[in-house]
């Protein structure tokens, strides 16, 4: 009689299982950089109250379904840029609005670099980079945002 039970429910999970399929994304160059094996390990479950998905691809995360916030590691360092920088608990972020709604966020000063893209009609970009803020952080820093101190003395 078990065994007529245990079938029944196993053919539900694994049909349940089906439902939820891994976001697919293309990894960075550098996905493979063990610095980045370190950023995934940290990464948190929930990004401003979305669920962790899976993904298809090395040194990736997503959250919200569908998926509002997205991570990919190893892409190359960044240089000086024109975009605006700004720092989150230690981590320095250029933030390129051009395609707002949708706003994508790269560490600076840290190799690899991080990059997170986030839709602000359902996440916060600032809620999301202080999320993976820890996670980001295994990579240490080589350099830091200048603030107009800095430049202009």
């Amino acid at each position: 009689m078990y065994a007529r039970l245990a079938f029944p429910s196993l053919a539900l999970v694994t049909l349940l299982a089906g439902c939820s399929s891994a976001v697919p994304l293309q990894p960075a160059d550098g996905a493979n950089d063990p610095a980045c094996a370190e950023v995934m390990v940290r990464l948190p479950d929930s990004v401003g109250g979305l669920a962790r998905r899976s993904t298809n691809a090395q040194s990736t995360g997503a959250w919200g379904d569908p998926a509002a916030v997205i991570l990919r590691c190893g892409l190359p360092e960044t240089g000086p840029s024109e975009l605006p920088c700004f720092t989150v608990n230690g981590i320095d972020w250029l933030r390129d609005d051009s395609k707002a709604p949708i706003y994508t966020f790269t560490t600076f000063g840290r190799s690899p670099a991080t990059e997170l893209v986030v839709d602000s009609d359902h996440a916060s970009g600032v809620d999301a980079v202080d999320a993976v803020g820890t996670a980001v952080g295994a990579i240490p820093a080589t350099s830091k945002c200048l603030s107009s101190e800095d430049v202009f003395g």
